[in-house]
C-alpha cells in the first residue's frame, strides 16, 4: 500500500511551511547617511521615507572625542536626558540593532541633544 511518497497530507504540510516562511534579512542604514551622526543635520528627519523593521542595524557613526550615542526612552529622547533604563555608546562606530516599536537615540554629550542630535525611530515587524 505505501508508495514511499509524502502522499497529498504531507505535501500540504510542506506548502504550508514554505508560505509561512518568512525571511528575516536585516538592513544596514548608516544614520547620517555620508554625515554620520552629527548636529550638523537634522537627525529627526533622517529617518523620514524609510521602512525600518525590527532586527535591522543602525550604524552611528561619529566623532567618539565630541559625540556618543544614547539608546534611550521616549521620556530620555524629549527630555534630552540619560535615564536609568539607558544605554550609552562611545565608539565611534556602533552598531545598534532595532526593535519593534519607538527605538529612541540622543547623544549625551553637553547641550548636543537639545540642539538636534537625537533621533526617534519605529521598527515595523
Amino acid at each position: 500500500m505505501g508508495r514511499g511518497g509524502l502522499g497529498v497530507g504531507g505535501l500540504l504540510l510542506i506548502m504550508l511551511i514554505v508560505i509561512n516562511m518568512e525571511v528575516n534579512e536585516s538592513t544596514t542604514y548608516e544614520v547620517g547617511d555620508e554625515f554620520g551622526w552629527d548636529p550638523t543635520i537634522d537627525m529627526e528627519t533622517w529617518p523620514r521615507g524609510k521602512t525600518f523593521h525590527a532586527g535591522d542595524i543602525l550604524e552611528f557613526k561619529y566623532d567618539d572625542q565630541k559625540y556618543d550615542v544614547v539608546v534611550t526612552d521616549q521620556e530620555g529622547h524629549d527630555t534630552c536626558t540619560v535615564t536609568p533604563r539607558s544605554d550609552v555608546h562611545n565608539s565611534g562606530d556602533d552598531r545598534i540593532e532595532l526593535q519593534h516599536g519607538g527605538n529612541y537615540f540622543i547623544c549625551s554629550i553637553s547641550s548636543l541633544c537639545s540642539a538636534g542630535l537625537k533621533m526617534a525611530v519605529s521598527a515595523d515587524f
